[in-house]
């Protein structure tokens, strides 16, 4: 699934926030953890001071053996397990308030009292719970996790907006553009150096491509138009030629070929010509077409040519076919479907046109081998040997179709009826 720029940064951003955060409340743990020892163990030790100052001064607390109201208590050692240092532990006892075990944190050490002796002092002072404070923290943390990524979510949001701006207006512009179609638009400059940059160099990338394009555009028709004129010279030489009644029926049968070849190139030339023109976007003014009207008007216009052949038109009108089309295009269109189903007719066949509310059908009889539905609507693509096809018919109907998202034409072959079907 594809996303926007701003939710795939914020995405990895949380992503990456959640482990730093991890590791920082372990590092956190382990230092507040630290802290608290030490302080207590300062504590402890001064204690320790007090109390030996006190038994000095009052033997009767050599007496304390057990931990009373004080924390402390004092039982004789021997010389052998007499210890100089300090010994820090931690260590669990009975709480009666929480009925349960509670830690506690102990200091041991050793001293010789005012009679000689040698004495032991145990110190202890309750200290926090390691699983309570785990689980306070991990609270604290993952409220404070959902508020920094609420708080990210909000400002990030905001200032990614209002920073990728001028990155949108560029894209909408992009998205916009068409070859051939003057832009009123002035030039736009932004604070954000990149995005400068990048709207420069876009700007003279379809400067470069307008020219570019008008060059080839304009040297297609040229050379189209100046193609013609010579064909059409050609065409009528060979007229005024054939009117000779000099020639045998061989050199007017080899002359009748030439000029059938020539008529062919002309064709071509033309097709190729619109082909052009329809594919940089030349025609893309659009107006409501109706299309069922349309189709009765070009049958109407193709009578001679559907009489010729004997064909039997049908028009089922099923539904009401009208679209934001350009009305030239529509024009080609129909009229290459319409020629294209009965040209490759048999004679005295069926052509079937069936207009619904989102489809158009042609259907015609004719050859019963299906053709190829991954070349039927390839460049010079022919079936049979038929030389009086350019191959470009219904080329020039895909490349139409293209030019508007959502439309689409495929070929079937059903019942013996070769069918192409126009969907919006």
């Amino acid at each position: 699934m594809k996303v926007s720029l701003k939710y795939y940064t914020i995405k990895y951003m949380i992503v990456i926030l959640l482990l730093i955060i991890a590791v920082w409340a372990a590092l956190f743990y382990a230092y507040i953890l630290d802290e608290v020892y030490d302080n207590v163990d300062d504590g402890l030790k001064d204690r320790k001071i007090q109390i030996i100052k006190a038994v000095y001064h009052d033997p009767e607390l050599l007496n304390s053996t057990d931990f009373g109201f004080n924390e402390f208590k004092i039982k004789p050692v021997s010389e052998a397990s007499y210890k100089q240092k300090n010994r820090l532990y931690n260590k669990m006892f009975y709480m009666e308030y929480d009925d349960k075990d509670q830690p506690y944190r102990v200091l041991e050490t050793d001293f010789i009292d005012q009679f000689g002796k040698r004495q032991r002092l145990e110190i202890r002072t309750s200290t926090v719970e390691q699983d309570e404070l785990v689980y306070d923290l991990t609270t604290a943390l993952i409220v404070l996790y959902i508020l920094l990524v609420i708080s990210i979510l909000a400002v990030n949001g905001y200032m990614l907006n209002k920073a990728m701006r001028p990155f949108y207006t560029i894209l909408d512009k992009l998205k916009n553009y068409q070859f051939g179609v003057s832009s009123p638009e002035e030039h736009q400059s932004y604070s954000i150096k990149e995005f400068e940059e990048l709207n420069v160099e876009i700007e003279e990338m379809i400067e470069r491509n307008e020219l570019v394009f008008h060059q080839q555009k304009q040297f297609i028709e040229n050379a189209s138009h100046e193609l013609q004129t010579p064909l059409a010279i050609m065409i009528n030489k060979i007229d005024l030629v054939i009117q000779n009644e000099d020639l045998d029926k061989k050199n007017l049968n080899f002359i009748s070929e030439v000029k059938g070849d020539l008529r062919r190139m002309a064709g071509l030339n033309k097709s190729l010509l619109m082909l052009s023109k329809i594919e940089n976007s030349q025609f893309n003014k659009t107006s409501k077409v109706n299309f069922n009207e349309m189709i009765t008007e070009l049958v109407k216009s193709y009578e001679d040519f559907i009489e010729f052949k004997k064909i039997h038109i049908n028009i089922a009108e099923d539904g009401f076919f009208g679209a934001d089309f350009n009305p030239d295009l529509a024009g080609i269109l129909l009229s290459n479907l319409l020629k294209n189903a009965v040209k490759y007719n048999n004679q005295e066949g069926n052509v079937d046109i069936v207009i619904e509310d989102h489809k158009l059908i042609f259907k015609n009889s004719g050859n019963g081998i299906p053709l190829d539905k991954s070349q039927i609507f390839n460049r010079f693509y022919k079936h049979g040997a038929d030389h009086s096809s350019t191959g470009l018919g219904l080329s020039i109907i895909r490349t139409i179709i293209k030019q508007y998202p959502g439309w689409d034409i495929v070929y079937e072959f059903e019942e013996g009826m070769h069918c192409f079907i126009l969907s919006k």
